[in-house]
């Protein structure tokens, strides 16, 4: 294909779903454009291979995030995904919509269409939901939804108890009707394998002539006649090249590269651009901007029972669980080590949950800082429970470092900027000293090796915080999604404003982050996309 209808740039959750969508339209021609490979990869089929994957430079791009002040000036390491299904490909797999006030808050800011009842719909569409349909849930749709509660480490079901015992409720589904209380986790796998959007989406469309996938083809720039976007220029094969798209170039890039690459295109801050040389096509200071993640936080404890340590641990361990995965596609290596989990309220006088939860009957405390061998645990029996915030106000940016399209960007957090942050993540941390002081769970805890019961004081168990809290991976926001380029970079059609041709449909189009996990809720976007790309087409209407 030289010149083709849609150019979609990053084969992620979002740029799978729309290259299935559009391309259904067999006299549409649609180009999807991958700096990574092929997703044909042991450590991304197998559903605990995201231990591997989590520093594996061949699926991964490994950023790091500069020294941030709210950390103890520790920088965080983000891995995203480099590979065909985006970071689907290698996350832990938990599925999260968020909870209807999330999409309720969009369409409030202007976005008309954002609304929980206009999402809904686009949530079912893409879920074969395991437990079957209801209300809220569906069935048919292309990505599996496992329902893993009979097949979880034993000692879940205290983690339940103790979290019933402190008054939670439990929830057997946290995309039904209400996300509070506690529960199991649904993850994304279908048989034995990871259900990635590359699974679910992209692979059944493949074939389709229509459709061509160019993997190892990283986008450069985006190229502009005037103010409408009519291609994409690349590196492939060790060269330059260029596709022109005749009706829109739709960026899919995820929330770091898709700013990034804004920015090397002449769309973003006219200093920023200015500094590093490159001519300005639309004034747009928000791109990199509205930099919104969830901070976590794991209490670890020696346990008193077998937890999965004992089997991941050992070579004999490891070798029986491997032989089991091939025979029967079960055990702990069909699962994610993030088996419990939770939504609730660090104080009676918050209006929703701002606080998920997570227990994982495993711990890796003799790992190097920010490290998860997931298939070398500690060689004692050890548990964790986490915490991440929901609703954080604390706002990072990013920029590029130069004009050199292959240099990461310069990644800013600002985690535990904002006095709210710290307050509600220290209410936080004192719940799970009250969920492990509960008898379910002092039954199967020796003691508590993180933070320590010597951290007891306000003080101290803020200074934790700062010393230890982390990402739980969910960047978002820096193209933020608004009815004013004043204060936003995409429109609620997700047009980026003050240009033609040129969609950004991804996370980073989120003006607020969702409660929980975003790989959902970037699937559920690009669905919706999809049909307003459509819809558009369809009324003649500029893209």
């Amino acid at each position: 294909m030289k010149d083709v209808d849609y150019v979609i740039v990053g084969a992620g959750s979002a740029g799978c779903v729309l290259a299935n969508r559009l391309s259904a339209d067999p006299s549409a021609t649609v180009l999807v454009l991958e700096a990574g490979g092929s997703d044909l990869h042991p450590w991304v089929q197998m559903p605990i291979g995201y231990g591997k994957a989590f520093y594996h430079r061949g699926i991964n791009w490994c950023y790091q995030t500069e020294p941030d002040p709210g950390t103890a000036g520790r920088r965080s390491y983000w891995p995203r995904g480099k590979v065909l299904g985006g970071s689907s490909a290698i996350n832990a797999m938990v599925f999260v919509r968020g909870q209807a006030a999330d999409y309720d808050g969009w369409a409030a800011r202007g976005n008309p269409g954002w609304a929980y009842a206009d999402v809904l719909p686009y949530f079912k569409r893409l879920e074969d939901n395991q437990a079957g349909a209801d209300d809220w849930r569906a069935t048919g749709g292309p990505i599996s939804v496992a329902d893993i509660s009979k097949r979880v480490h034993p000692l879940c079901q205290d983690y339940l108890a103790a979290g019933e015992a402190t008054g939670l409720a439990r929830n057997p589904d946290f995309n039904g009707e209400t996300q509070e209380g506690v529960g199991i986790y649904q993850i994304t796998t279908r048989g034995r394998r990871r259900c990635s959007a590359a699974r679910g989406y992209l692979h059944p469309a493949a074939k389709r002539p229509n459709l061509e996938i160019r993997t190892k083809a990283q986008a450069t720039r985006l190229l502009f006649e005037g103010k409408r976007a009519v291609g994409v220029a690349y590196h492939h094969k060790g060269a330059l090249q260029q596709v022109r798209a005749r009706r829109s170039v739709l960026l899919t890039a995820g929330s770091i590269n898709s700013p990034q690459l804004l920015q090397l295109s002449g769309i973003g801050d006219p200093a920023l651009l200015a500094e590093h040389g490159i001519p300005l096509v639309k004034a747009a200071p928000l791109v990199g901007r509205n930099l919104q993640d969830h901070l976590g936080l794991d209490h670890i404890f020696e346990a008193n029972r077998p937890t999965l340590n004992q089997v991941l641990r050992p070579w004999w361990g490891k070798a029986a669980l491997g032989l089991r995965f091939l025979l029967t596609g079960g055990g702990p290596l069909s699962l994610s080590v993030n088996q419990g989990g939770g939504f609730f309220r660090s104080s009676p006088e918050r209006e929703r949950p701002n606080m998920q939860l997570y227990f994982s009957p495993v711990s890796y405390i003799k790992a190097p800082p920010g490290k998860r061998p997931l298939m070398s645990p500690d060689p004692y029996p050890g548990f964790l429970l986490g915490i991440s915030n929901c609703h954080p106000s604390s706002r990072g940016y990013l920029q590029i470092r130069s004009k050199d399209p292959f240099e990461a960007p310069a990644i800013h957090p600002n985690y535990l900027s904002t006095n709210e942050d710290v307050v509600e993540l220290l209410e936080a941390a004192r719940f799970l000293r009250r969920l492990s002081a509960t008898p379910q769970l002092r039954a199967i805890t020796k003691r508590e090796l993180l933070p320590g019961q010597a951290i007891e004081s306000d003080a101290d168990m803020v200074e934790d915080l700062r010393q230890r809290a982390g990402t739980v991976f969910h960047p978002c926001g820096t193209c933020s999604m608004g009815p004013s380029p004043a204060d936003s970079v995409v429109d609620p059609r997700l047009k980026v404003h003050g240009v033609e041709g040129l969609r950004v449909v991804d996370a980073s189009i989120m003006p607020l982050i969702t409660s929980g996990n975003l790989n959902a809720p970037t699937m559920m976007i690009a669905e919706k996309a999809a049909d307003m790309i459509l819809a558009d087409e369809a009324q003649g209407l500029a893209a």
